[in-house]
C-alpha cells in the first residue's frame, strides 16, 4: 500500500499516519527525517542536502527526490509507505510520479484530511489558553499567529495538489473534523473499498474456501465418478433382474414340464387299469 496524506497543519496527519503504519506494517516517510538520515549516513545526496541545510537554504526538489528514491529501495519499504509532507507542490508531485514509474510502483491513493480552518484556529487558541492557565510554556509554532501563516502557505502551495490528484482519480477526502477514531475508521473503509488494503485477507479467505472445497471433494466423489458408479450399479441391477427373470422362467418351465409328466403318468396309469379291468371282464365271459 502506497499513500500520500494531505491536510493543513493541525488536521491530524501525523496521528493517522502512525495508525496506518501500525495496522498495515508499512513505513512513514517524512522528508525532514529522510534528509537528516541521509546527511548522517553521508550518502551522495545526503552530503549535498547537508551543505544546503547548514547554510539555511531550501533543499531542491531533485535532491529530495533522490533521497526518497534511496529510501524506497530499503527492505522495510517493500510492503508500502506513507508520504507525509511530500509532495508539497505540483512539480514535486510530477517528479514523484516519474520516480514511481521508473521503479514500477503504483500510488494507491492520496488521502486528504479536510478541516475547518476557523475551527483549527479555535482549537489552538483554546489549547494555548489552557497551557497558560497551567503555567506551561507555549511552543513557538503552536500559536494562532503561526498557524494562520502556515494555513495561508498550505492554501497557496499545497491545495493545487488536490486538483492534480483528483484529475488522476487518486484523491480520497475524509472529514478531518471527526473524532480520531472516526477518522481512522473512515480512512480504512475507503482504502478497503478501492482495494488498497485487504489483499492479504482476501487471499486467506480464498485459500480457506479452496481448503473447504477440497475437503468436500474428498468426502464426496466427484459428480462424474458418482454418476458413473450409479450407472454401473444400475447395469448390475438390470443384469441381476434379467438373471432372476431367466431363473424364474427356467423354474416355471421345469414346473410345467414336471406337471405335464405327472399328468401323462397319471393318464397312463388310468389307461393301464382300464385295460386290465377289460381283460378281466373278457376272461370271465369266456369261462361262462
Amino acid at each position: 500500500m502506497r499513500l500520500i496524506l494531505l491536510g493543513p497543519p493541525g488536521s491530524g496527519k501525523g496521528t493517522q499516519a502512525q495508525r496506518l503504519v501500525q495496522r498495515h506494517g508499512i513505513v512513514q516517510l517524512s522528508t525532514g527525517e529522510m534528509l537528516r538520515a541521509a546527511a548522517a549516513a553521508q550518502t551522495p545526496v545526503g552530503i549535498k542536502a547537508h551543505g544546503i541545510m547548514a547554510s539555511g537554504g531550501l533543499v531542491p526538489d531533485d535532491i529530495v527526490i533522490g533521497i526518497i528514491s534511496d529510501r524506497l529501495d530499503q527492505p522495510d519499504a517493500a510492503n508500502g509507505f506513507i508520504l507525509d509532507g511530500f509532495p508539497r507542490t505540483v512539480p514535486q508531485a510530477e517528479a514523484l510520479d516519474d520516480l514511481l514509474k521508473k521503479k514500477h510502483m503504483r500510488l494507491d491513493a492520496v488521502v486528504e484530511l479536510r478541516v475547518n480552518e476557523s475551527a483549527l484556529l479555535q482549537r489552538v487558541e483554546t489549547r494555548a489558553a489552557e497551557m497558560r492557565s497551567r503555567g506551561e510554556e507555549i511552543r513557538i509554532d503552536d500559536t494562532p499567529e503561526v498557524l494562520t501563516k502556515r494555513l495561508a502557505s498550505y492554501r497557496s502551495l499545497t491545495e493545487p495538489l488536490i486538483h492534480y490528484y483528483s484529475e488522476r482519480r487518486k484523491l480520497l477526502t475524509v472529514d478531518g473534523m471527526m473524532t480520531i477514531e472516526h477518522v481512522t475508521r473512515e480512512i480504512n473503509r475507503i482504502l478497503a473499498a478501492i482495494g488498497a488494503v485487504g489483499a492479504k485477507t482476501a487471499m486467506k479467505a480464498a485459500s480457506g474456501k479452496r481448503t473447504v472445497a477440497a475437503a468436500k471433494r474428498a468426502a464426496k466423489p466427484p459428480a462424474g465418478k458418482a454418476s458413473k458408479s450409479a450407472s454401473m450399479g444400475a447395469r448390475v441391477s438390470k443384469k441381476g433382474a434379467k438373471s432372476a427373470r431367466k431363473a424364474g422362467k427356467t423354474v416355471s418351465k421345469g414346473a410345467k414340464k414336471s406337471s405335464r409328466k405327472a399328468l401323462a403318468g397319471s393318464k397312463a396309469r388310468s389307461a393301464g387299469k382300464t385295460r386290465k379291468a377289460a381283460r378281466k371282464v373278457t376272461k370271465k365271459r369266456a369261462k361262462a
